[in-house]
C-alpha cells in the first residue's frame, strides 16, 4: 500500500465531515456535490530588484519551496517596460500554484501557525474578494511562517496569496473559508 495515498489531511477531513453538510444546509443545496470548494492556492512573488541582482530571485525561490513545499516556477516579464527599466523575458517573480493534499496543508499551517504569528492581527478583510469566488490577500514577509528561520533572512519579501475556489460568487466563497476557519475580521 503506498504511503501517499493513505494520508489525508487534518483540513480536509474537516470539510468532508463537518464544512459540507454546514455548507450545503446554509446555501439550501440538494447535492452536496454542488457545494464549493477549494480548488487551488497560488502563492506568488513579484521582486523589482531581480533585474539588478539575480541571486535575490534564487533566495526568493529557496524559502518559498520551503514555506509551500513545492519548487515554484520563475516568471518572467510578458513585454518591455522602459519606465521599470525591464526587458522581455527578463526574470521578474516565482509562483507556485499547490492543488490537493499539498494545498490542504498549506491552509492549515497558513491559517493556525502563521497568521497568529503576524504583528497586530486583527483578521483579514472580507473585501478582498474578487467578485468571482476567490480570495486574495498580500503578505509583507516571509518570516511569519515557521519553516523560515529569521537569522538566516537574507532579504524579506512579500507575497501574494490567492485562494481559487469552485464558489460563483463572494457570499459562497466566504461562507466555505470562514467555515474552514479561515480568520476573516469581524
Amino acid at each position: 500500500m503506498n504511503n501517499k495515498a493513505a494520508y489525508i489531511p487534518r483540513i480536509k477531513e474537516i470539510y468532508k465531515k463537518e464544512v459540507l453538510p454546514k455548507l450545503t444546509e446554509k446555501l439550501g443545496l440538494a447535492n452536496p456535490m454542488a457545494c464549493p470548494r477549494l480548488e487551488k492556492i497560488v502563492v506568488s512573488s513579484g521582486v523589482g530588484l531581480a533585474r539588478e541582482d539575480s541571486k535575490i530571485l534564487d533566495t526568493i525561490k529557496k524559502d518559498l519551496s520551503l514555506i509551500t513545499g513545492q519548487m515554484p516556477k520563475i516568471t518572467r516579464a510578458r513585454k518591455a517596460i522602459s519606465n521599470f527599466k525591464i526587458r522581455q523575458g527578463m526574470p521578474i517573480g516565482c509562483v507556485v500554484a499547490l492543488r490537493k493534499n499539498i494545498m490542504y496543508d498549506f491552509f492549515d499551517r497558513f491559517v493556525n501557525i502563521a497568521c497568529p504569528r503576524i504583528k497586530d492581527f486583527r483578521g483579514f478583510s472580507r473585501r478582498a474578494f474578487d467578485g468571482q469566488g476567490n480570495y486574495n490577500l498580500g503578505i509583507d514577509e516571509q518570516t511569519i511562517f515557521v519553516e523560515i528561520d529569521s537569522a538566516k533572512v537574507e532579504k524579506t519579501f512579500g507575497m501574494d496569496i490567492t485562494f481559487v475556489t469552485s464558489a460563483y460568487d463572494d457570499v459562497q466563497a466566504e461562507e466555505l473559508l470562514r467555515l474552514m476557519g479561515f480568520p476573516f475580521r469581524r
